[in-house]
């Protein structure tokens, strides 16, 4: 998958398109006809953006199918990206910014590995957030819903209304809360030896 700035040039038809419901995360996807492309096909990420570059002499049925071959590559590529505590620290005040004008402020955001059960804490007086390392390798949108719960937890420690109302300005809430359920719920499935082979 190429972010090159040559695969940008040329004779190129943009089509702006809807997300498919599998794959992305992002909230836009452009197709990039090239009269220059003759087989290839290649996405990159543009800000909150997904550019998928494909030939022009793609039928309708095949760009459906490549993009979403291609969003799927991407998310499996970055659910293996791992953030040190650095990265995960930039990117809770990011998200403070982004969501609730930068009032949440953390003393400290680290991964940990002894949380089994939840998948973040904060402790409002110390201004520290914990993820589960868990989350390690989850979509990237998960990880920013859990930081974000973690963070309106600095504004408002309980779980009442004003709590859920600072979690709405987030618009992938709802689809990262199923994700995670949808884990838990797996987990609680018995494991049977060899079903794969049957």
């Amino acid at each position: 998958m190429s972010a090159d700035p040559l695969h940008r040039a040329g004779a190129s038809q943009r089509t702006p398109t809807n997300p498919p419901p599998h794959g992305s995360a992002t909230s836009a996807i452009e197709v990039r006809r090239s009269t220059r492309r003759r087989r290839t096909v290649s996405a990159y990420r543009e800000g909150d953006r997904t550019v998928v570059l494909i030939p022009a002499r793609m039928s309708e049925a095949e760009e459906r199918r490549w993009v979403g071959v291609m969003l799927d590559k991407l998310a499996a590529q970055e659910s293996k990206r791992v953030l040190g505590d650095a990265e995960l620290a930039e990117r809770a005040r990011r998200l403070s910014v982004q969501y609730f004008e930068g009032r949440a402020r953390p003393r400290s955001v680290r991964w940990v590995t002894n949380q089994n059960t939840r998948w973040g804490s904060c402790t409002p007086s110390e201004g520290s957030i914990r993820l589960s390392h868990r989350l390690q390798g989850m979509p990237e949108y998960v990880v920013d819903y859990v930081l974000l719960h973690e963070l309106a937890h600095l504004l408002v420690p309980g779980h009442g209304p004003r709590f859920w109302r600072l979690l709405e300005a987030y618009p992938r809430t709802e689809r990262a809360r199923g994700y995670l359920e949808g884990v838990v719920a797996a987990d609680r499935l018995p494991h049977v030896p060899g079903a794969r082979g049957e």
